[in-house]
């Protein structure tokens, strides 16, 4: 196995952790908290991420950190788990599926990158894909669930092309980038989830391994990967690997929760594999690169 194939399946575990969130979330968790679903799952993640690589942000990574963690983190956190509650696991697969397309039109415009017709194309045909595998004539709409779902795509993906535009910090892995921006927007949780939500509800034994594991594995596992991915691979084609975690939803309904998987699922299931393949031909890693020139002597890429 080459580095870059290992780099791409390593980094296609955390949407594949991630879209276990749905089946966690509806099947161990208090409902309706997604305020306080957000912070439990942000804050622990990234305070042990950060006693692990024993590493704290200096100069310049104080406010990116913050700016990063706030989009990636406090939002999307928030923003998922309001359209988690509130949706259905198929329409909110199909919201979050719109990840590849939001990250290729933040590349154009964060990093002047020229975007080549076929991730629009791929961009569509994974959303049509995951449309095929997880929407069903029962599903019902909501519409702050379904703007949640799009907000939080967007938002990730705006942090994601902005911590490729920033580069990796001087004496910093992937485990302190991931803490630094889980610990800040945890933080940034904190008021909004007592504010909101008040009290903490009493919390059951199945509700304490609910949560663990969304802290340890889902995430502070999942988001060290997940930035490892960020300092190898192209930004756009890597966006294509979040596909997985609808995918990953959809089959967990099917083999956990006796949901049903049709003919037509398993041709929206090849559609979106098929995306996903062909968005990674070519992705190679890349090694660490001086910081990027500012925006306006940035030279245009194509991605």
């Amino acid at each position: 196995m080459n580095r870059s194939t290992k780099d791409i399946l390593l980094t296609a575990l955390a949407p594949v952790m991630w879209g276990t969130t749905y089946l966690v979330t509806t099947e161990f968790l208090p409902a309706d908290r997604p305020f306080l679903t957000a912070l439990l799952r942000a804050l622990p993640a990234g305070l042990l991420l950060i006693l692990l690589s024993r590493r704290l942000p200096r100069g310049s990574w104080w406010w990116k950190s913050a700016v990063i963690g706030t989009l990636n983190i406090a939002v999307f956190f928030a923003l998922l788990f309001i359209a988690t509650y509130r949706l259905p696991g198929g329409v909110a697969a199909v919201a979050a599926a719109i990840g590849p397309l939001a990250t290729t039109a933040a590349s154009i415009v964060i990093l002047r990158a020229k975007v080549r017709l076929r991730n629009w194309l791929l961009g569509f045909a994974g959303v049509a894909g995951v449309a095929m595998v997880a929407l069903t004539a029962e599903a019902r709409l909501d519409l702050i669930g379904v703007l949640a779902g799009v907000g939080g795509a967007i938002s990730m993906a705006v942090a994601v092309v902005l911590t490729k535009r920033w580069g990796k910090p001087d004496n910093a892995g992937p485990a302190a980038l991931a803490g630094w921006q889980l610990t800040a927007g945890g933080l940034l949780l904190v008021p909004v989830a007592f504010a909101v939500e008040r009290a903490i509800p009493n919390l059951t034994g199945q509700n304490l391994v609910g949560y663990a594991y969304l802290g340890l594995i889902n995430t502070a596992l999942g988001y060290w990967l997940w930035f490892r991915g960020i300092g190898r691979l192209s930004v756009v084609p890597m966006s294509f690997l979040g596909l997985f975690s609808p995918l990953t939803a959809a089959f967990l309904g099917w083999l956990v929760l006796g949901q049903t998987f049709t003919a037509w699922q398993t041709a929206g299931f090849a559609v979106a594999l098929g995306a996903m393949i062909i968005s990674q031909l070519g992705n190679r890693p890349k090694t660490p690169a001086a910081p990027l020139a500012p925006l306006k002597t940035l030279e245009p890429a194509r991605v």
